[in-house]
């Protein structure tokens, strides 16, 4: 990939981004990350993984307009496009990005199958790791109406993989597992290294939660007692 092409396939990322939670730093985080990991593996072909990198995300607008899309599947056939009808790569080369961006999202149908696949599909998870993903994943939240944490019936947190959607829930069930589900060694480096710091931050969060509940209840229970309500 010469400086030419660089600049072209950045200028057509630039122009899809618009979301938040995934704009273009976000493909910059995931686009410099995966270099960083070609640069550990010798027969990651880097120019597939930095195109690839670029373009995971470019189908993000056409699932906001129609969330029945899926932004993989979308984002892989622009890709393709764009690269084979405006800079001429001939379909084995556009092929191969458009098969690393269709199998980037976190789908058990889907896995990542050549070595830049892999590559791409760590970094992009590698970004909703420790500090960055807690970050990103409240502003999805907000952006989303969901709730930083529900209670179930009895007062008491919902965080398990069958209850419904909210931060706290979304991290244990999810976030907290990404790292092991990495495929290369790079990757799996660079998540611990993040990981404290995003469980940190969950044990604090529902910590917080769970004291201020339970100390508000137990002062509730003595006003009633005073009160001859209880």
């Amino acid at each position: 990939m010469d400086r030419a092409e660089f600049q072209a396939i950045e200028g057509y990322m630039l122009q899809q981004m618009a979301d938040m939670a995934h704009d273009a730093q976000h493909v910059y985080r995931v686009f410099y990350t995966a270099l960083d990991i070609a640069g550990w593996e010798t027969e990651a072909r880097r120019d597939i993984v930095a195109a690839a990198a670029l373009l995971h995300d470019v189908g993000r607008a056409a699932q906001a307009r129609d969330p029945a899309l899926c932004h993989a599947q979308v984002g892989a056939e622009m890709a393709y496009r764009f690269l084979t009808r405006e800079l001429g790569w001939d379909e084995g080369r556009a092929g191969h990005v458009r098969a690393c961006v269709l199998t980037h999202r976190f789908r058990s149908d889907r896995p990542p199958e050549s070595l830049e696949a892999k590559i791409v599909f760590d970094a992009d998870k590698l970004d909703v790791t420790g500090a960055m993903g807690i970050a990103r994943t409240l502003l999805y939240a907000g952006q989303t109406d969901e709730p930083l944490y529900r209670l179930d019936g009895e007062g008491r947190v919902l965080v398990d993989a069958d209850s419904p959607s909210s931060f706290l829930q979304e991290y244990n069930f999810k976030l907290r597992g990404i790292a092991g589900g990495l495929y290369t060694r790079r990757a799996r480096e660079l998540a611990r290294g993040r990981q404290k710091a995003a469980d940190d931050f969950y044990g604090a969060l529902l910590a917080e939660v769970t004291g201020s509940l339970e100390r508000g209840r137990a002062a509730l229970d003595g006003l009633l007692r005073e009160t001859g309500d209880f």
